[in-house]
Parts: structure tokens; C-alpha cells; sequence
């Protein structure tokens, strides 16, 4: 149907739309596997909605302040504003400078087919340069997740991610020697980890929750660690699809969430 200006209107313009926004999604690079109306699915290597149900967020964030660092597609930011949340910054650097995996087009492109611009905001900004004054204050909850162990100096990552955080911090990172009675980390100075040399660190659980009480957090509780059953099926489906990843390296990998409250 075409109306008096000449524009399309009902099933016709639904279906323009749609094929637009598949065709703009068709040509970025995605990380994030997240749904987009019109039956629309971006091709992300990480499949958010179930990492998300790992994350236990709250479900209900009405009139919480959320700042997601580190976010690169979008999708969590997307989910706390889906959740109630007055007021989401999104903020990354790595993923959005355009140097490395790509640049912010996706979240951009994401957060308008969502319509969600008048609740999440975007900020470009490395993790250490982050402060109350640079992000505009403190946020009742606080998304760190899979940055951690990316830094080269990630004690000093967490107080600055402390200094904004009002409320809680959810932390999800890499885990490692969590078998020992004491706290501990591993070095990563080439491509041990996942074949990836911008992964430095992985502190075991004893040292993060005592590094989180350091920075300020009192109530540090463990909601998710990365499954022996998991790790084992990780294995057996690398080897099935003949990834260059060893099965070893595969089960190696182990990830923990962690929610930290003031």
C-alpha cells in the first residue's frame, strides 16, 4: 500500500525495513549473537541471551543507573534497559577503536533497530582511564564482563571499576589454580590461553574475592563457574569440528561470575 505522499505503509514497508536492517547486519562483524525485530539474529561468535542466564542479573532494574564496560556489541547494556533500568552507559575501547576486532557500528546499528537511544548512551573510553568524573558518577550496578583478563594491570582495572560502582558488580573473567588453598594467578605471555595473546591474567577464585574486598566490596558471592560436564563437552565438540584449538587449551579455558556489593 502506498500513501498519499508516496511512501510505503502496512506489510510492504515492514517487510523494506526488515530487509534493510538484514542487509546492514549482514555486512558488519559481530560478537554478539543477538535477536533484532523482524526476526533478525546478528551472526556473533558468543551466543549472549544464554550467557546472559549465567550472568544472573537482576530481573527487575527499575530506575537503576547500569554501566557496561567493556561492551562491545550491546547486548547487555540492551538487556538491563529492556530490564527497567532509568539510565545504561555503555562504554568499550578496545572493540569500537577500530585498531583490532572492529568498530562500534554494531551496537550502534543494534541499539537503533531496538529503539533504544533515549535510555543507553555510548561512551568510547579505555578501562584504566575510567572515574566518577570521566563516566558522569558513581552507577548502581556495574557489568565487567570478559575485560579482566585482558589487562595487563587488572588490579589496578578493578579499583577503577570500583570507584564507580555504587551498588553491585557483576565480574565475569577467565579462572585459573582454583584448585589451590591459596590465591593465586597465572601468566599468559604468548597464546596459552584460547590461542589469543591479548589474554594476560587468570586469578583464581580466592584471589579475586580477595582483591574485590581490597577495593571496597564487602559481599563477594560466586553464582556461576564454568561446569567440568561443560568443559569436557567443549572438548569433544572442538574435536568433532577439527578446530585448531588442542583439546587440552580447550579445557583449560574456565569462566566464573561473581556478584560484588558494596
Amino acid at each position: 500500500m502506498i500513501n498519499a505522499q508516496g511512501a510505503l505503509t502496512g506489510p510492504e514497508e515492514i517487510n523494506t525495513d526488515r530487509n534493510l536492517l538484514s542487509e546492514r547486519v549482514a555486512a558488519l562483524r559481530w560478537y554478539h549473537r543477538m535477536p533484532l525485530p523482524g526476526g533478525i539474529v546478528t551472526p556473533g561468535v558468543s551466543d549472549a541471551p544464554r550467557v546472559v542466564s549465567r550472568l544472573r542479573l537482576p530481573e527487575s532494574l527499575a530506575g537503576k543507573s547500569v554501566l557496561d564496560i567493556g561492551a562491545w556489541d550491546g547486548y547487555y547494556s540492551f538487556a538491563c534497559a529492556q530490564r527497567g533500568a532509568a539510565r545504561v552507559l555503555a562504554t568499550d575501547s578496545f572493540a569500537w577503536s577500530g585498531e583490532s576486532w572492529g568498530t562500534n557500528e554494531g551496537f550502534l546499528l543494534a541499539r537503533d533497530a531496538l529503539k533504544l537511544r533515549d535510555i543507553v548512551a555510548d561512551q568510547q573510553i579505555d578501562v584504566m582511564e575510567i572515574s566518577p568524573e570521566r563516566v558522569g558518577g558513581t552507577f548502581d550496578v556495574v557489568l565487567f564482563l570478559g575485560v579482566l583478563y585482558h589487562l595487563r594491570d587488572p588490579i589496578s582495572a578493578l579499583e577503577r571499576v570500583a570507584s564507580v560502582c555504587g551498588g553491585l558488580l557483576i565480574l565475569e573473567t577467565e579462572i585459573a589454580l582454583d584448585w589451590l588453598p591459596f590465591e593465586a594467578a597465572r601468566v599468559y605471555p604468548d597464546r596459552e590461553l584460547n590461542e589469543d595473546d591479548t589474554n594476560w591474567y587468570a586469578y583464581n577464585v580466592k584471589a579475586l574475592a580477595g582483591l574485590l574486598r581490597r577495593a571496597g566490596f564487602k559481599d563477594v558471592a560466586v553464582v556461576y563457574r564454568t561446569s567440568l560436564l561443560r568443559r569436557l563437552g567443549r572438548v569433544a565438540k572442538g574435536l568433532v569440528e577439527r578446530r585448531n584449538l588442542s583439546a587440552l587449551k580447550t579445557f583449560r579455558s574456565r569462566r566464573v561470575v561473581i556478584h560484588a556489593r558494596r
